[in-house]
Order: structure tokens, then C-alpha cells, then sequence
């Protein structure tokens, strides 16, 4: 389904229940709350600020409800928790005006705050719900009908994928599914699941399967004996937004390792590449853009006097750009200063060491500092990297780590950082080895995240700096 012209709906839903909210507010002080005030002009003479909130005040809503995750799954809300969440958006989002805008007015008896704080939530709040009630519904509808749905994709072919598919097939409408097809581990699908999906090839052809299908939905369904494949498996669904599902273990269902929901009977586990809540997740966004750019500016003066350095003390470029593989396996440009020989890669890549001979001089003292580094917050900017995350490496290494630690793929599911915890804990790497006993402290960041260990991870980073630990 297209997710743009959903969301763009429940935006402009959003923005115009805030703009007619305020407006029936403004009135209702005019006309009940304060009219003596208005009587005698008070309110008049100061009502110029509340009519150009009309045009800022629904923009800061829709700041509100985007930093909060109110956007993100658009086909999947549950109108039970769109209220709830409404509510509470509505609530802390007016408590905040209420004390910007209107504590501050004069009005002869401190029962018309009350009334106008009820008044300005109860508006805003039954305008905003019923709108979104009103798309939702409308949207729920649709799905049950069958005129929409999530293109979905069946992992298996033995006994568990074929009573999957049938205790589905009859009220898939009901939660949109719509089966484009199966594929199989060992490329040899059983036929009887060959006469009701098709057969769509093995587990290699799944990437390409979910770009050129529009896949939303993977569910998978494999036999007991087939679990130890299930890294492999999760290894090729590495797609942003993509919802994953799996039948448990019998193991997992008696010992409660794992929260479940059922499906006409048929208990699934939701898989999410989120590992961070909405609020979390966007919060980390816009404090790697704030600090980004209150870090270019702090560190001006330095960058300059190190681009004069670079420039006229040495031979070679003042910047070195080198790809690397990002969020979800898509290449970008890293940015650092120089700090080796011109051509110090000439005959193919190699890492570095603590006496590595095509590091100057002064890219010694920039490494050991990390000063090296503070181009790399143009990536943050451009929102190919994070300020923590684990460091993004070349495809020539990804590849050899792969082969030894599938898992590896789990640092795709977020956008790599200038400082990591495998960076600092371990510190940087100087062969393949070194690599793999790195990445448990990444895949621990990567399971673990949050902003709390965010923020502890750049207090130790700025523990190795003072203490030049880099290398």
C-alpha cells in the first residue's frame, strides 16, 4: 500500500483539526471565558500573538506527534490505541501551551484557567481523535474488504508453512495478507505447497524477492530441525519497515521467553528491526543533528588551523573520502582528514596499525586525538551516520566477516556511528581477528540500544580522547 499518500492524509488531518481547534478556542475565551476582559479590551490589545499561533501552534503538533512515532506504522493502528495515545499526546502537548500562552493572561478569577485549560483540551482533543478515528476506520475497512493489503512473503515449504498458509488463507483479508509466493532453504519446495502459493525460489533470491515485490510482510515457518538456519534466514531480511513473523519454538512457548500474538489460532512471534522505541529513535535523530552542528561550530577555529596544516604542510588532499556500507547496506562516503601518504592504498585495502608507516606525523597526533574524525559529522547531517553506532566498514572486509559470523548483518538494521562501543571498549582493529572479537561488543550496542547507553558511550569516548588513546 502506498505509506506517502497515508501518511500524508493523517498530516494534513492532523494540521487542520490544530488550526480549527485553536481558532473555536479563541473564540470561546472571546465570547464566554474572558468577556469581561474582552469588554474592556485586555484581551484585544494582547490577541495578537494568539492569531499568529494559528500558524505556528499546528506546526509544533505535528513536530509533537512525529518525534513521538505517531507516523511511522500508518496501516497497522489500532483504534483502542490511537485514542489512548491521542489522549495523551493532546494532554502533555496542551499542557505546554496552557503555560507558554495563557497562564500569563489576566482574567478576574482563577476558575477561568481552569476553564480555559479544559476548554482548549477538550477542542483539540475530540477534533484530533475524530478525524484520525475516521481514517483509520476507514482504512480498516478497506484491508477487511480486500481492497487493500500487505504483500506477503511465506518462508517454508514442509508441514508447518502448508497449515500456516491454510488457517490464514480463508481470513487473510481481515489482517491484509496477501501471499505473493513461497521459497525454500534447500531449493527443493515440497509440491503440495507448490498448488496453492508459487514457488518463488530459494532463500538467495529473498533481497531481490522483497525489492521487486514491494514485500511488506515475511512470515516464517519452518520445521524444528530447521532452526539452526533461522540466522541465515534473518540474515536476507534486512529491509527497513519490513514486519517479520515466525512460529515459535515449543521450547520458547513453555519457557515464556517470547511474548506472542495469535492469528485465528495460530500463535506467531513479530519480529522488529527497531531495537529503540519511536520517541528514542527520533530523539536520537535530532540530538545527532544539534550536536552535529553545535560541534562544527564549537570545533571551527580547531578544523581551520588543521586544514591549513594539511594544506600547506604536506603532500596529498586536506579530506579523505573512502566508501563504506551504511544503514541497510547501501554505500556512502565517509569523510575524515587526512592522515597517510598519498596512495597508501595502492595496492588494495589494508588496515591500519600502531606503527603503521603510511601514517604522518601530524595524522599520528590527528588519529591519536580523533580530531580526524570531525568531518565524519557532515555524514551525520546527511543523515548517512549516527554520532554513536557501530563504525561503518568497506564491503572487501564485510564480506570476509561474513563468512565467519553471519550475524554480522545485525549492524545493518541501524545507521553506523562515529563512535562505537566496540571502539571504545576494544578499540580500533588491525586484522580479521581482531574484527570478529569486536563485533560481540557492536551486536551488544545493536540489541541494547538506547539513550542511555548512548550518552555513556560518549562519556567513555571522551575519556580515550583526553587520554589519546586512538590510533
Amino acid at each position: 500500500m502506498k505509506k506517502r499518500r497515508q501518511t500524508i492524509f493523517y498530516l494534513l488531518f492532523d494540521y487542520v483539526s490544530a488550526i480549527v481547534s485553536w481558532f473555536l478556542f479563541t473564540n470561546l475565551r472571546v465570547m464566554y471565558i474572558e468577556v469581561n476582559e474582552a469588554i474592556s479590551g485586555i484581551f484585544i490589545e494582547t490577541n495578537v500573538r494568539y492569531v499568529g499561533a494559528i500558524i505556528g501552534i499546528p506546526l509544533l503538533w505535528i513536530a509533537l506527534y512525529a518525534i513521538a512515532g505517531y507516523y511511522r506504522e500508518v496501516f497497522r493502528k489500532s483504534r483502542l490505541t490511537e485514542l489512548g495515545q491521542t489522549f495523551v499526546l493532546s494532554l502533555i502537548g496542551n499542557v505546554v501551551i496552557f503555560f507558554v500562552l495563557i497562564l500569563d493572561d489576566h482574567v478576574l478569577s482563577h476558575r477561568a484557567y481552569y476553564s480555559l485549560f479544559f476548554g482548549l483540551f477538550g477542542i483539540h482533543f475530540t477534533l484530533t481523535w475524530l478525524f484520525r478515528f475516521l481514517l483509520t476506520h476507514t482504512t480498516k475497512r478497506r484491508i477487511a474488504s480486500g481492497k487493500a493489503g500487505f504483500n506477503t512473503l511465506l518462508i517454508g515449504s514442509n508441514s508447518k508453512a502448508l497449515n500456516l498458509y491454510k488457517s490464514l488463507r480463508t481470513n487473510d483479508m481481515e489482517y491484509g495478507y496477501r501471499f505473493v509466493g513461497f521459497v525454500d532453504l534447500d531449493n527443493e519446495p515440497a509440491p503440495v505447497l507448490s498448488e496453492h502459493l508459487p514457488y518463488l525460489g530459494d532463500l538467495e533470491n529473498v533481497p531481490k524477492l522483497i525489492r521487486e515485490r514491494e514485500i511488506e510482510e515475511v512470515i516464517i515457518a519452518i520445521e524444528s530441525s530447521e532452526h539452526a538456519e533461522i540466522e541465515r534466514i534473518l540474515s536476507k531480511l534486512d529491509a527497513p519497515n519490513l514486519i517479520i513473523k515466525v512460529i515459535p519454538a515449543l521450547y520458547d512457548v513453555l519457557t515464556g521467553k517470547v511474548r506472542m500474538s495469535f492469528f485465528l489460532g495460530t500463535p506467531l512471534i513479530m519480529l522488529s528491526h527497531a531495537t529503540m522505541s519511536p520517541f528514542q529513535s527520533n530523539f536520537k535523530r535530532v540530538f545527532d543533528i544539534v550536536f552535529s552542528l553545535s560541534f562544527l561550530l564549537f570545533s571551527f577555529p580547531l578544523t581551520f588551523f588543521v586544514f591549513l596544516i594539511l594544506k600547506f604542510g604536506s603532500k596529498g588532499g586536506v579530506f579523505y573520502t573512502q566508501e563504506r556500507i551504511g544503514l541497510h547496506e547501501k554505500p556512502f562516503k565517509i569523510y575524515k582528514f587526512r592522515t597517510m601518504v598519498p596512495d597508501a592504498e595502492l595496492h588494495g585495502p589494508q588496515l591500519s596499525s600502531a606503527h603503521d608507516p603510511r601514517i604522518t606525523p601530524v595524522g599520528r597526533f590527528l588519529r591519536k586525538t580523533r580530531i580526524d574524525e570531525i568531518p565524519q559529522f557532515i555524514n551525520v547531517l546527511k543523515g548517512e551516520m549516527s554520532v554513536v553506532g557501530p563504525r561503518p566498514e568497506r564491503r572487501f572486509y564485510i564480506d570476509q566477516i561474513l563468512k565467519h559470523a553471519p550475524h554480522y548483518a545485525k549492524l545493518f538494521q541501524v545507521r553506523p556511528g562515529i563512535t562505537s562501543w566496540g571502539a571504545v571498549k576494544y578499540g580500533y582493529t588491525e586484522n580479521l581477528a581482531q574484527m570478529l572479537e569486536q563485533l560481540n561488543y557492536d551486536i551488544f550496542y545493536v540489541e541494547n540500544m538506547s539513550v542511555y547507553l548512548d550518552f555513556k558511550i560518549l562519556l567513555y569516548t571522551i575519556g580515550v580522547v583526553l587520554r589519546r588513546e586512538g590510533k
